[in-house]
């Protein structure tokens, strides 16, 4: 499943579309996670668009009469396409603009989105239960420890729940944990605030690292350019179960949270 890294990175990829009028909408699927609006065609035809921006894994595509929601699920991609580059199987939306490209919405699994969210878009169910972004300036260490006095869930879990912060997903948890020496099943409450920012640092720059490499291409992920992010070549411990630490050579283990594979090195990661 896209991350924030790769939702980011899809978002910049759609940037030069921002100034471009949109000519023609096309709803191939409209059956997707939710239903695409059918009026969206008349809604969106003639209008230019204003602005990309990303709330945790979502992109907000603004134009002058509203904004648009666009969410990639698990296997979905936003290409940005020439006009003449034929519909494929699981290619079910298209936004055609004046200047002859396209921004096309390929998602085989269709539990992707896209919403018409009007002129408040953060104040859409989706969006207005959401805690701060990762890389911002209010979530710091102190954030975090006075958020999570009460959890006695595994930290792995807590920093996952885009409640409390947004677009730590599985991926980046792991190995922001790992580069932090927290073990992923130490209840969240027994961090201590030392703990805790060296936590969120770590997860700052484990995203940004993220970031500067393009995002993370396991299967389905591609940026908006088609080109693949290479960020996987870095995993300290993700999907490495049973090789050797890249610290200090012991195997790397693998255990469930919260339904999820958690991958951790059972000597640098011992507090708990």
């Amino acid at each position: 499943m896209p991350e924030l890294p790769e939702v980011e990175v899809t978002r910049r990829g759609l940037v030069p579309l921002v100034g471009a009028t949109v000519t023609q909408v096309v709803i191939r699927q409209p059956a997707m996670r939710w239903p695409i609006p059918a009026d969206l065609p008349s809604l969106l035809h003639g209008s230019q668009l204003l602005e990309l921006t990303r709330r945790g894994k979502y992109i907000i595509a603004r134009f002058e009469r509203g904004c648009l929601i666009l969410h990639l699920g698990m296997s979905g991609r936003l290409c940005l396409l020439e006009q003449d580059i034929p519909a494929e199987k699981h290619d079910h939306f298209d936004l055609h603009f004046a200047d002859g490209r396209v921004m096309r919405l390929r998602d085989p699994r269709r539990f992707g989105a896209v919403l018409w969210a009007g002129e408040q878009p953060n104040e859409h169910a989706l969006l207005n239960v959401l805690g701060p972004e990762p890389l911002d300036d209010v979530f710091t260490g102190e954030f975090l420890y006075g958020a999570i006095r009460s959890r006695s869930s595994p930290i792995k879990v807590v920093v996952m729940d885009s409640h409390l912060v947004v677009g730590v997903g599985n991926i980046y948890a792991s190995e922001s944990l790992f580069r932090a020496g927290i073990h992923p099943e130490t209840p969240a409450k027994a961090l201590t605030l030392a703990q805790c920012q060296r936590l969120v640092g770590e997860i700052k720059l484990t995203l940004q690292d993220a970031l500067n490499a393009g995002g993370s291409s396991l299967r389905d992920f591609f940026g908006a350019d088609g080109n693949p992010g290479y960020f996987q070549q870095t995993y300290f411990v993700y999907g490495r179960t049973h090789q050797p630490c890249l610290v200090c050579n012991t195997p790397i283990q693998v255990l469930r949270l919260g339904q999820r594979s958690t991958f951790y090195c059972p000597s640098c990661q011992k507090s708990r």
